[in-house]
């Protein structure tokens, strides 16, 4: 016969709310680069930072484990997942398989409030300076915010709710190494044309072949921005290295 759980064997739904609260919150300071990339995460700081107990400290990093920002290692504890361009490769392609199919589906379902929405990301979008100051030398939380938003409209259309939560997974992985390369060298992404109105001038105007070819461009081009720029720091602290050999 079964019996139900002690009340000392379950988990406080204070906690369970905690750890809801708490995952966002180092989800938001990962994608953004706060946390950096390898960094170990400290469970008594972080109860410590959250006034809370480890219990909702570690259900939100067992979370974030499942979706790949976050690696646990045996003995040693949790560990903000590493950069790497092979995992960005992947993230990138797999991107360009799901949104081109979401983007084909939108683009086929269209209606009057889909391109009114659109529309209005897109003014929304290039209304909003990219950087705070005029160095370039502090990200718009802002434009990442519409940015966001404009991609999620363009595809919002494509009727399946998986589909759109799977690409908003991809699409705030691959901002994290967006967001992080070009906090250190905002340059190469300034130089580039005004793409988003391309891409919605196509969808806008049914024209899919040259949405989803324009969009598919769009990431790979960011792909090979943040490969180069990684490449290239790494090449400066080997030479850093070397000159203090």
């Amino acid at each position: 016969m079964s019996t139900l759980p002690k009340n000392s064997d379950r988990v406080p739904d204070s906690a369970i709310v905690s750890a809801t609260r708490i995952r966002a919150t180092l989800r938001s300071d990962i994608l953004t680069g706060k946390l950096r990339p390898g960094t170990k995460v400290n469970i008594d700081d972080l109860a410590e930072r959250y006034e809370t107990s480890h219990i909702p400290i570690r259900e939100a990093l067992i979370g974030l484990v499942s979706e790949g920002l976050v690696k646990r290692e045996e003995r040693r504890g949790f560990f903000v997942t590493a950069f790497t361009a092979e995992m960005l490769e992947e993230l990138v392609k797999t991107r360009c398989w799901l949104e081109e199919r979401a983007l084909t589906e939108s683009i086929a379902n269209r209606t009057v409030e889909w391109e009114e929405n659109l529309v209005l990301a897109l003014h929304w979008l290039s209304r909003t300076n990219r950087y705070i100051d005029a160095e370039r030398q502090q990200l718009n939380p802002g434009w990442e915010e519409r940015h966001k938003q404009f991609h999620q409209v363009l595809i919002s259309a494509c009727g399946s709710s998986l589909l759109l939560r799977y690409c908003q997974e991809i699409r705030d992985r691959v901002d994290s190494y967006r967001f992080i390369t070009e906090s250190a060298n905002p340059a190469p992404f300034e130089a580039r044309p005004d793409e988003h109105r391309l891409i919605a001038d196509a969808a806008l105007a049914g024209d899919t072949r040259t949405a989803v070819e324009l969009l598919l461009k769009h990431y790979r081009q960011t792909l090979e921005i943040i490969t180069s720029t990684f490449a290239a720091s790494g090449r400066d602290r080997a030479e850093a290295m070397k000159g203090d050999a």
